[in-house]
């Protein structure tokens, strides 16, 4: 199946970069929100990026007026009932999913693929409430999308090999590396990452040291290229603790354990880059 018009409902931080990608790569992207200014919010962040890569020389202005023309923003997501494929990118919360899947589900036309950018929710789960279980998969794509070249492809119990084969070669046309992981929770970039994120929280918790110290220590004692303190403000900080969450209810064992100055700072709305202040300050 080759895939040329795909719905990617979000046109939030992940769901604008998996649009811009997409119509990178000369697929037809019809992007779905709630609201003309989340729409409009998300595309602006594209103009901003595609912009970036002319003044760089890595894009031409006819390559831009190219990739724009090839998004569709738009409130009704039936506007993409004739897509070959849907890709959700909505908050990290199960029964939105669930919510989003279901109508994805009466809206595409039969045998359409459905996709859910999940960063650790079970794909089985999501695909149950869905009657076509066989088309659904997980497609983890990192942020910044445009940048990382990481592509999580999850199975659920029931996703075929076709479907699974589609999605691969779709990823590769991106300009991704496609990596298959099998379906458990936080997969193997959350279920690795999250927990060291957690644990410089709790060194933080507990006075070890300050979150300064603690992102220096990684930097240049592990050689990362930004500390966890520092990561985990920018991918938010109410992100980090669901995904936790998942990660200790789906295992049951007390090391995913969220660390109480996690919530707490949840609770407080510090959530990091995007509100101002996490474990730093920032200029809105």
């Amino acid at each position: 199946m080759e895939i040329t018009k795909v719905v990617v409902v979000g046109a939030g931080q992940m769901g604008n970069g998996i649009t811009q990608v997409l119509a990178q790569a000369g697929v037809n992207v019809i992007m779905n929100d709630l609201k003309p200014e989340f729409l409009e919010r998300g595309l602006n962040t594209i103009k901003k990026n595609l912009a970036r890569d002319v003044e760089k020389g890595r894009k031409t202005e006819e390559e831009v007026t190219a990739i724009l023309g090839r998004i569709h923003p738009t409130t009704n997501l039936g506007d993409g009932h004739d897509a070959q494929l849907a890709i959700e990118a909505a908050t990290e919360n199960m029964e939105i999913k669930k919510s989003i899947f279901k109508q994805l589900d009466e809206v595409l036309q039969p045998g359409a693929i459905l996709a859910t950018n999940t960063s650790s929710l079970p794909i089985t789960e999501i695909a149950a409430v869905t009657s076509r279980p066989e088309l659904v998969i997980g497609m983890h794509f990192m942020n910044p999308v445009p940048v990382m070249k990481l592509v999580e492809i999850i199975r659920g119990l029931a996703t075929t090999d076709d479907v699974y084969n589609a999605i691969e070669d779709l990823t590769k046309k991106m300009n991704k590396v496609p990596v298959e992981v099998n379906d458990f929770p936080g997969f193997v970039s959350n279920r690795v990452l999250m927990p060291m994120i957690n644990e410089a929280i709790y060194c933080v918790f507990e006075g070890v040291a300050t979150p300064e110290a603690v992102d220096e220590v990684m930097k240049l004692g592990m050689n990362h290229p930004m500390g966890p303190l520092t990561l985990a403000d920018f991918i938010g900080l109410d992100t980090c603790l669901a995904i936790m969450e998942v990660l200790y209810e789906g295992f049951g064992d007390s090391k995913y354990r969220p660390c109480p100055l996690l919530r707490k700072y949840v609770k407080a709305g510090w959530l990091g880059k995007k509100t101002g202040r996490g474990f730093y300050v920032y200029n809105q």
